[in-house]
Order: C-alpha cells, then structure tokens, then sequence
C-alpha cells in the first residue's frame, strides 16, 4: 500500500485516516483474528456468564465477539466509524445479539463509573498520546472486583531497539505513538491503582509482505521497513524474532497480555 495520509492531520485524525482505510483488512488479517491469541485475551479476564465487557478502542469487534458467548453483555467503543460497521456486519452475520458499538473518544468514555465487570483492549495502547490517562479511564469504568485487560505489543526493555522498533511502527503506520516496554506497561498499571498486572506472553506471527499489505505507509517508506527488518536479521536492532528464507522476511511480535483485578 502506498497511498499517503493527508498532511497537517491531527493525531485523532490520523487514527482515523488510518483505519478507516484498513476496516476491510485489518480484521480478515490470520494474525489479527487468530482464535487462540482472543482466547489468552479472554482467559485472562476470566469472564463469567453475569459479566458485562467494555472493549475499549475496539476496532473491527474481534475482541467483543470473543467475550460475547461467555458474558451476558458486550460493548464495543471505536472512533472509526468504518471500523464500527465491521463489527456490526460481523456481529450481525455471526448471529451475536449481545453486543453494543458505540462511536466515541477513548479518552474521555462516555460511561458511568463501574459501568463494566471487565474492561479490555488490545493492540490500542500504542496509539494513544496518553496510554496512562486512557488507563485511568479503563479503571473508572470498570466495577470494583471486575478486571482491567490490556493487551499489546511489547518492544524490548532494552533502549535502543525498542526506540528502533517504535521508528519502524511510525514508519508503517503513522497513526503510532509508542509501544510499552513491559516495566513501563507494569508502572502503569500500578498509577492508575491497580496494582501489580498478571502477565501471559504471546506473538503476532507473520511475514512482512503480508504485513506490508494491510498498512498503510507514506510513499517511499515501505522499502525503509523492509530494510530495517532485514538489517535487524542480522543484527537483532529491532529486539523481535526475525528470519529470513529467501526473499521473504518471517517476524514475530511480541505481545503482553497484562490484567489486574480493580481493588
């Protein structure tokens, strides 16, 4: 893909931008809608059939339908209306009825206090200019005793390569922030008062070709990733798994799934 975003974009606006051009594919993505990746999400909330779900920066809906036939209730919250009218098709082809889309600011939720037993999100956090502030919110809305879920990719705990894995995401998808290291996922969790997270590891399994063509990166940029995908098979500056077999070029990122009980 090549096409490049409209300058002078806020960031709110480049999310949007951003994933509105990627509604058809992001979803239909095998990485993306691996049932056993949801499942360690779901698993990790240890859902109950009384249990209401936020999915908070939901996207297509792939984490709200995985919640849906083990919880009473599921509400999903994007700020992409094309992203919203996947979930909704998906849901409704699907046959879910006990699911909700809402259009809105992730920063701000436009829920009451307690509103959910269990709050998720994944693959967000590195979007967000304040992943503490959306945290904060993630917490106010869930009940006490529910459970707070986040789920990401996790750069390496070293500086230099999680620096150059985050130059990477910027260059593949110009919506990104910055992806949290685990020790600053983990002081996160602890400012918004909850405490030390339980922690599963997963990845996200691909080959950059493939990735490639569900992103969205400015002209010209494309052969700068690959470049640096193939510099870091040599020399691991990006801190992920990568292999290569003739031209193709196999990654893994790794994700932590970090979830906490709200006191």
């Amino acid at each position: 893909m090549t096409a490049s975003a409209p300058r002078n974009l806020t960031h709110r606006d480049l999310i949007r931008d951003q994933f509105t051009r990627q509604s058809a594919v992001f979803n239909a993505a095998a990485p993306i809608a691996n049932e056993d990746q949801l499942k360690l999400i779901v698993d990790a909330a240890r859902p109950g059939p009384d249990d209401t779900v936020l999915d908070v920066a939901c996207g297509g809906g792939l984490v709200a339908r995985a919640f849906a036939p083990r919880v009473r209730h599921a509400t999903g919250i994007d700020v992409t209306p094309a992203m919203l009218d996947t979930a909704r098709q998906a849901s409704a082809e699907k046959g879910l009825n006990n699911l909700t889309w809402d259009q809105g600011d992730v920063t701000t939720l436009p829920y009451a206090d307690g509103a959910f037993t269990i709050v998720a999100t994944r693959f967000s956090f590195h979007h967000f200019l304040d992943p503490l502030g959306v945290l904060k919110e993630m917490v106010r809305v869930c009940a006490p005793g529910g459970r707070v879920v986040v789920a990401d990719s996790c750069p390496s705990e070293d500086e230099a390569k999680a620096a150059a894995f985050n130059r990477l995401e910027l260059l593949r998808d110009p919506s990104h922030t910055r992806a949290l290291p685990l020790s600053e996922m983990k002081r996160h969790f602890a400012a918004a008062g909850l405490g030390e997270p339980s922690v599963r590891f997963s990845e996200t399994r691909d080959v950059v070709s493939n990735l490639l063509a569900r992103s969205y990166p400015n002209p010209g940029d494309e052969e700068k990733i690959v470049a640096l995908f193939r510099r870091s098979a040599s020399d691991d500056s990006l801190g992920i798994p990568i292999r290569l077999d003739g031209e193709a070029i196999h990654y893994a990122y790794p994700v932590a799934i970090c979830a906490a009980t709200r006191p």
